[in-house]
């Protein structure tokens, strides 16, 4: 749930913040006041793009900041986890926006610096616009059938169908691949088999080639690391270094010591370091050793690194590109052997993968051609209660022309808001007010499915009229019973439903336009004002006595 939203410098808006409950939030205003920018500074948490045009003039940049509590985080976290940024603290997801003119814009979640693919990957997670483009889509049968499979909830036989269904493509796009090797001749085999003897004889891993690669460097070089560590060797253990020399100053430290006990930790410091040049000098006498190469060691190390050199231009720059062009020679080779049998046995690996995309799919419809009997119902009784005395709305599912990852069948809404009219297909027959109604009226019935909490209505009253008007408000706020409910709207009958009431003003009188919002659900005389004023006249005593008459009947 949005808890909390600061604005700073967008558009109109100098500085905002607001603390925003839970259930239906109406927000209202005169045509043109600027309640868009609110639904702009949500978006822009939502992850949309953004030019610096939105920023406001004369600011050097523009910030807009959320708090949301989910009371279960467990998707959150998640998301979270995978993108690497901060958990949520106690459910809270802290969302902060930065456009600048002259420096990159910046995006911060939980505290942590974020990309704007992490914040539009969060933000499918908690917020779901729907705007006056957005019944248009219920047109499309992809909408459809995904409106129908969220009703169903059977998310789990969906996920079944899709793994299913892409083995199958999977399958039948490498026998597409095999149909097209021809044997090679004997020549090309043998190239072929040395190709990869050369390199299982590498033993290759990350580790392997890093030793080898060391012992290289220090073969090229073995005569000036062998002479360059023996002279260190020398130079601090040896019959004129440092070693010998720092022998009689460690006696003079113990003589020092018993004229003056003070100095017996001075004295045991000068001891401890000759300890350490010794030892030092006997590890540069070892490594010394280690730079001695046997020259049938040295001539296997030259051998190796050449092959090394040499399977690396042939196949990639680093060892995993050279694995993996080993198991491209290895398939090829395997498929040598007998093309036809390698075929037969891929076009059988199709025809099972094809069973089982097939058997996914059947389950899926059975379950669809439940949903729909169901949704089918349920729509028509919402569909009714939103203005239509006699109304016919139905869900039918058809044969695809083909097995589609989305399952083998297609949807189709059908709709008739006309008495003896018969019901077609929405794109055929429903006006935009119709269709806003029928959108509402599926968003009241899956509105208990969906997990998106935070719900945004712009003008989803649009082509309403006001007793209908009442009507969409009792739904959004049936919804806001189980998300929270954001609805841009000009209808009194609808803002009187709203538990939280948000208006949007602008101010002109001085030299340059502003945009405020304020709540005003706190003052029943306010909020009756704006109904009034929603009404046609905030003064007239007709409007006011209209208004409190809404609030009254919406238990307000």
């Amino acid at each position: 749930m949005l808890q909390f939203l600061r604005i700073r410098n967008l558009a109109l808006i100098e500085s905002v913040e607001l603390e925003i409950g839970g259930g239906f939030t109406a927000v209202t205003g005169e045509t043109g006041a600027g309640k868009s920018i609110l639904l702009g500074a949500l978006s822009l948490l939502a992850g949309a793009r953004a030019d610096k045009s939105v920023i406001r003039q004369g600011a050097d940049a523009c910030e807009v900041e959320a708090a949301l509590h989910f009371p279960d985080a467990s998707p959150v976290h998640a998301t979270l986890d995978r993108l690497g940024l901060p958990a949520c603290e106690e459910g809270m997801l802290i969302l902060k926006r930065t456009l600048a003119r002259e420096k990159a814009p910046r995006i911060s979640i939980n505290g942590g610096l974020a990309t704007l693919s992490a914040l539009e990957e969060l933000g499918a997670l908690w917020i779901d616009f729907h705007g006056p483009s957005e019944p248009r889509r219920l047109l499309k049968e992809a909408c459809q059938l995904e409106l129908l499979d969220l009703y169903a909830g059977h998310e789990p036989l969906g996920e079944a169908h899709a793994e299913a269904f892409d083995a199958w493509r999977t399958a039948a796009r490498d026998l597409d691949a095999l149909a097209g090797e021809t044997s090679l001749p004997a020549d090309e085999i043998d190239h072929l088999r040395k190709q990869v003897a050369a390199i299982d004889a590498l033993e290759l891993s990350e580790e392997s080639i890093g030793e080898l690669e060391l012992k290289f460097t220090r073969l090229s070089s073995a005569q000036e690391l062998l002479t360059t560590a023996r002279g260190i060797a020398e130079g601090l253990t040896g019959d004129d270094g440092l070693l010998g020399r720092l022998a009689a100053l460690v006696r003079a430290g113990q003589h020092l010591e018993q004229l003056d006990a003070g100095s017996k930790a001075l004295a045991a410091r000068l001891a401890a370091l000759a300890v350490e040049l010794e030892d030092t000098g006997a590890e540069f006498d070892r490594l010394a050793e280690e730079f001695q190469f046997d020259p049938e060691e040295a001539a296997e190390v030259e051998r190796k690194m050449e092959s090394w050199l040499d399977v690396r231009r042939r196949h990639g720059n680093t060892v995993a590109a050279v694995l993996e062009a080993r198991e491209r020679l290895a398939r090829k080779l395997a498929t040598q052997g007998n093309v036809k049998e390698a075929i037969a046995k891929q076009q059988a690996l199709v025809a099972s993968t094809h069973a089982a995309a097939r058997k996914t799919a059947a389950a899926l419809r059975k379950s669809r051609e439940s949903a729909a009997r169901g949704l089918s119902k349920e729509g028509a009784k919402r569909i009714a209660g939103l203005g239509f005395a006699r109304t016919e709305f139905s869900v039918k599912l058809a044969d695809a022309t083909e097995l589609r990852a989305s399952g083998d069948c297609t949807c189709e809404f059908l709709f008739s808001p006309n008495v003896g009219e018969p019901a077609m297909p929405l794109s055929r027959i429903a006006s935009s007010g119709e269709l806003a109604r029928v959108m509402l009226a599926l968003k009241t019935i899956l509105a208990a499915v969906d997990k998106i909490p935070v719900l945004v209505f712009d003008e989803v009253d649009s082509n309403v009229g006001g007793e209908i008007g009442r009507v969409v408000g009792e739904r959004l706020a049936e919804i806001a019973t189980k998300h929270q409910v954001l609805c841009v709207t000009h209808l009194p009958q609808v803002a009187a439903h709203a538990s939280t009431h948000l208006v949007v003003e602008k101010d002109q009188s001085g030299k340059r336009a502003e945009v405020s919002i304020r709540a005003i659900e706190g003052s029943r005389k306010i909020r009756v004002e704006e109904l009034a004023r929603m009404l046609g006249d905030r003064a007239a005593k007709s409007a006011l006595k209209h208004a409190e008459e809404l609030l009254s009947q919406a238990g307000v």
